[in-house]
């Protein structure tokens, strides 16, 4: 019973099919077993919707942060995701 869990690009080459099963699996140990699982993911859509606070990234700056489902519906998501945003550290 781990206290956290760390996880860089959990998705990375994987079958959709495989990598809907590793959230799932993901998002049980943090429910059942209260752990905390730190994800370092390009697959934003896929990270913010199961976590419940994120960071966006691009080139090694924070370009959002906050709760993960705020993140997911903010409009500049795409522009960070894609790395199309002049961002707030420019």
């Amino acid at each position: 019973k781990p206290k956290i869990m760390m996880l860089d690009e959990p998705s990375l080459g994987l079958a959709p099919i495989i990598v809907n099963q590793i959230f799932d699996i993901l998002t049980t140990i943090n429910r059942e077993q209260g752990a905390t699982i730190l994800i370092v993911e390009q697959n934003a859509y896929k990270a913010l919707s199961i976590a419940h606070r994120g960071y966006m990234m691009t080139t090694g700056l924070v370009e959002a942060e906050g709760n993960a489902q705020e993140l997911l519906q903010s409009e500049n998501l795409e522009e960070i995701y894609l790395g199309q945003t002049g961002g707030k550290n420019d």
